[in-house]
């Protein structure tokens, strides 16, 4: 039986109002820890928890919060990544859209935990309407001392704002997405320092993903340990999954953590089978970087066991026969589709959006880009193949930032599991159709 945690009342009407949120046990979460907790309690909870960053890397929240340096009379941040750039991810958006004040609860609950008495919701320009959302339920919490001075007589004080970016996909990056924040051209940084201990104006900032900071909020009204209780193994709690592709129900789904890859896909309850009756061809996991998977290795493990969506079963073995969980975003292709394609637009996306800092990323981004039109196009050779083998090895794990890995991936990805398809375009020009009418869709 599955668990909502997180969208439990999305079904209810007007719940983005603080009337509405409140009448269904809004913010009494909040009530009860500033009434009978302290910080360092409830990062134990956090902690306790098993909670892993809900943006892409996956990383232990509690261990990340534990991070944040103290020095005395120096402001703390907590900064929340809303940038959503991933292709194929879009359940922050939904969550904002839907249910605004667990957001904020979670940013006011965190922020408590943390010592931060501001923090910032820093949130893609292409989602505009989303930070109007926000901004009125913001305006709402001030109204009713939820936020600022001495929240409900708790002694605690925090301001929230919002800041609209300008849509750059780099700013995703926890260290470009601080440099933007503070008015500059947004270019990650190099670490060390570490936000945790240098990062918004100099100072000790926490930054993390609009999933997860909301999964605060019932993680402390379950308990660490019973929200731990959750999911399977390492991967506990329930994971807000976007799934769109060729499925008949496209959509965000909140699951368990362990739910089976061949349950997701084919049971009604969540994508309800591929589109027009077809037969799966590939599947990308968690957002357009992660590498792709061909039906045979994301229904089942290399050593035969059912895949299971979450972190350990999904990256079983490695890139070679495994993925990634990363942001959610299930793309789920069928039996027509082109790999070769639809690596293409990935490639004209990474080199559309690198921020070129780093020359690997920006020569080798536009390099595969220019390699998969020329495939496409009919004038492709197997050595350009090879080439592109090539080119995605000399950027992984040689850029600054992870955008370098993220444009490498799938096309190593692509090659290693489909490599045929590759090798028939090259061989057989005459059977590309509608390739420059594609092309010019494209552009």
């Amino acid at each position: 039986m599955s668990k909502k945690l997180l969208l439990k009342n999305d079904h209810i009407h007007n719940i983005h109002e603080l009337s509405v949120y409140r009448q269904n046990g809004g913010y009494s979460v909040l009530e009860n820890t500033l009434k009978i907790s302290n910080p360092e309690n409830v990062l134990e909870e956090v902690k306790k928890s098993g909670l892993r960053g809900r943006g892409g890397a996956g990383f232990p929240t509690g261990l990340k919060w534990s991070f944040l340096a103290r020095p005395e009379g120096v402001p703390r941040y907590l900064v929340c990544n809303a940038d959503e750039s991933e292709p194929g991810t879009f359940k922050d958006r939904y969550l904002m859209e839907r249910i605004p004040h667990l957001l904020i609860e979670g940013m006011i609950l965190s922020s408590f935990a943390l010592g931060a008495k501001t923090s910032y919701i820093y949130i893609r320009g292409e989602y505009f309407y989303v930070a109007r959302i926000l901004e009125t339920a913001i305006a709402e919490a001030y109204a009713a001392g939820l936020l600022g001075k001495n929240i409900m007589g708790s002694g605690f004080d925090h301001d929230c704002y919002v800041q609209v970016g300008a849509g750059a996909y780099i700013c995703g990056e926890e260290t470009a997405l601080l440099e933007s924040l503070e008015g500059k051209r947004g270019n990650p940084r190099i670490k060390p320092p570490f936000p945790a201990v240098a990062g918004l104006y100099g100072c000790p900032t926490v930054v993390n993903n609009v999933e997860t900071i909301a999964a605060v909020v019932p993680i402390l009204e379950l308990g660490g340990d019973e929200y731990a209780k959750i999911g399977i193994g390492k991967s506990t709690g329930t994971k807000l999954i976007s799934a769109s592709g060729h499925i008949n129900k496209p959509g965000v789904y909140e699951i368990e953590l362990g739910v089976p890859v061949e349950e997701f896909i084919y049971s009604e309850k969540y994508c309800g089978g591929i589109r027009g009756g077809r037969k799966l061809k590939a599947v990308v996991a968690g957002g357009s970087s992660v590498p792709i998977l061909p039906a045979e290795l994301i229904l089942k493990t290399a050593n035969g066991e059912p895949r299971l969506m979450s972190y350990e079963s999904l990256g079983d073995g490695g890139f070679a026969t495994g993925t990634m969980l990363g942001s959610g975003g299930f793309i789920v292709m069928d039996e027509d589709t082109s790999i070769v394609k639809n690596l293409y637009t990935f490639a004209r996306f990474y080199h559309h959006e690198s921020c070129g800092q780093c020359s690997p990323c920006r020569e080798g981004t536009g390099w595969m880009e220019k390699i998969l039109h020329k495939i496409l196009e009919g004038h492709g050779t197997i050595q350009d193949i090879d080439l592109l083998w090539d080119i995605q090895s000399k950027i992984e794990g040689k850029t600054i930032c992870p955008l370098g890995e993220a444009a490498a991936w799938p096309v190593a990805a692509a090659i290693r599991h489909f490599r045929n398809e590759f090798e028939s375009y090259v061989q057989n020009p005459e059977n590309i159709k509608d390739i420059k009418h594609y092309y010019r869709l494209q552009n």
